[in-house]
């Protein structure tokens, strides 16, 4: 699979943020802007140690709705990015980006264990990477970066706006009765509804989307093999 578009990540926090804002200009949210039937959905994660500049990345492509794998790829690679609140792109993108290169399948969504438009500046690390790949994509955090927001019902389903700045910039789902929220924001070529539609329609027995919860398992393991050698 190609990467659309690149640009340096080698910057500094001027920099980095400029990428941003000229990025955000690109970005499409519309909720006909996706494919009408999706075939397929790929979930991805980062993982990697707290003293180690080592990041894992891993993809998963999954059939919709089914949710059966039909394929895995991870990659590797060090990172020198520091932890910055809203750069995270700067830090996890390489490594997913080169994990996304190894695949054969394109999917038609990408669920990302992160933020879309719920971002201070609009572009989180489900926006950014959706662009870069030109992919419709979907941010699904288990955290709030921005905004304010009600409390969304007990059931699965229910929902309340995340609004910031006046705007509503994503949604705060409840996937599954009586757990904590997801924080559920279009990423690039995709809208609010539609985005919550997927994701509920992803998440089965576990709070979070199972593209990204079988992702985060893989990266896991992927961590821990290279901690063992």
């Amino acid at each position: 699979m190609r990467v659309s578009r690149v640009h340096r990540w080698d910057v500094d926090y001027k920099g980095a943020v400029r990428i941003q804002e000229e990025l955000r200009r690109d970005l499409v949210l519309r909720d006909d802007a996706h494919p009408e039937k999706i075939g397929t959905v790929a979930g991805c994660d980062i993982s990697y140690g707290r003293k180690s500049p080592l990041f894992h990345a891993a993809v998963i492509v999954f059939s919709f709705p089914c949710l059966e794998v039909l394929e895995r790829a991870a990659h590797s690679e060090t990172v020198h990015f520091p932890y910055i609140p809203g750069l995270l792109t700067f830090r996890e993108g390489p490594a997913l980006l080169g994990a996304f290169e190894k695949m054969s399948i394109v999917p038609d969504v990408v669920l990302f264990d992160g933020q879309g438009t719920a971002h201070p500046r609009g572009l989180g690390l489900a926006s950014h990477l959706g662009l870069l790949l030109g992919l419709p994509s979907i941010g699904c955090g288990k955290s709030r970066l921005v905004g304010e927001h009600g409390e969304p019902g007990q059931e699965k389903g229910s929902v309340a706006p995340l609004v910031h700045e006046g705007r509503t910039v994503g949604a705060v789902v409840r996937t599954r009765r009586g757990v904590k929220p997801l924080f559920v924001s279009p990423g690039h070529d995709m809208g609010l509804d539609r985005s919550v539609e997927i994701v509920l329609s992803c998440c089965r027995s576990f709070r979070v989307p199972e593209p990204v919860r079988q992702a985060h398992i893989l990266v896991n393991r992927l961590r821990r093999g290279f901690s063992a050698g």
